[in-house]
């Protein structure tokens, strides 16, 4: 191998190596230690450890809580793809079929100003939107003559996961609308003049233009949604913090109650790596998916 060549890779590598050394120790060494804690029974308050094994991860498969909370997190997954994907697309294509830019540009600006709103924030908003007597939900449906609809969100088994989740879709529609959008932009215009010489109507040019177009979008965005819904916490402790009766539970929050409420760190931990093996497999998953169907023009 040349020197000049050798030198340049030694200078390649001496710019990686800091990065890949702080990755190591932020990242990779905390993953491998939460591994190792969740083989312990473990009190952080007299500082007494034992070891146990795999108990704490069969403790899991016997827990209910646990099988509850990932099925909230399931919902909170599947409707996030419903409306933050695919509802983001939809609208994203209507705001980018305008023809006044004037009227593109604004219409963005509306949808994405909730994104700018921090999560606790919007759950106290929530939180207070969904109060029983004073919220502006119920007083909504008895102006509208449904009055028999009004009940305390918040505060029943059947509706508090649903109000969460709702408040989360709101929060971030805007932005996936606005990564839609701009994805759409980068499709070539000379495609969609095409399309209408040859006299075809908007909605086949979205199905047959758009969407095959924006594949790579759709799987990035559906990636980082379902990744999201399985580390979700701040919006459930801010509303709920898991109640009532633990229904709006999610991995997250049984996580924090368990190692910080409970003093199972050993436990906890266990429930932090489920997490970590379940968002590192759906991205893998979707890595590959959007690798093999990438698009090019």
């Amino acid at each position: 191998m040349p020197v000049r060549a050798m030198c340049r890779r030694a200078i390649g590598l001496a710019w990686v190596i800091p990065a890949l050394a702080l990755l190591g120790v932020f990242v990779y060494l905390p993953l491998v230690q939460n591994f190792g804690f969740s083989t312990l029974t473990w009190d952080i308050y007299s500082g007494s450890q034992e070891y146990v094994g795999l108990a704490n991860y069969r403790k899991l498969f016997d827990d209910p809580v646990f099988w509850s909370s990932f099925a909230n997190n399931l919902w909170y997954a599947v409707l996030s793809i419903v409306f933050q994907v695919f509802g983001a697309l939809l609208l994203a294509a209507l705001v980018e079929s305008l023809g006044s830019e004037r009227w593109r540009r604004g219409l963005r600006a509306v949808y994405f100003i909730p994104s700018a709103i921090s999560l606790t924030v919007a759950g106290l908003l929530f939180y207070f939107v969904y109060e029983p007597n004073l919220g502006l939900l119920n007083h909504v449906l008895e102006a509208t003559g449904l009055g028999q609809l009004t009940q305390a969100w918040l505060g029943q088994e059947s509706t508090a996961m649903f109000a969460v989740i709702a408040m989360s879709q709101w929060q971030g529609f805007g932005y996936c609308t606005l990564l839609f959008a701009v994805a759409i932009q980068r499709i070539p215009s000379e495609l969609y003049e095409a399309a209408s010489l040859d006299g075809v109507g908007p909605v086949r040019r979205f199905f047959h233009v758009t969407l095959p177009l924006v594949r790579e979008m759709t799987g990035l965005m559906m990636m980082v949604t379902v990744s999201g819904a399985f580390q979700v916490f701040n919006e459930v402790m801010v509303m709920t913090s898991g109640g009532p009766n633990n229904s709006t539970q999610v991995l997250g929050t049984w996580l924090y109650r368990n190692g910080f409420v409970r003093n199972d760190f050993g436990y906890a931990a266990a429930i932090g790596t489920v997490i970590f093996v379940i968002t590192l497999t759906i991205a893998m998953a979707q890595l590959w998916i959007t690798r093999k169907r990438r698009v090019e023009w």
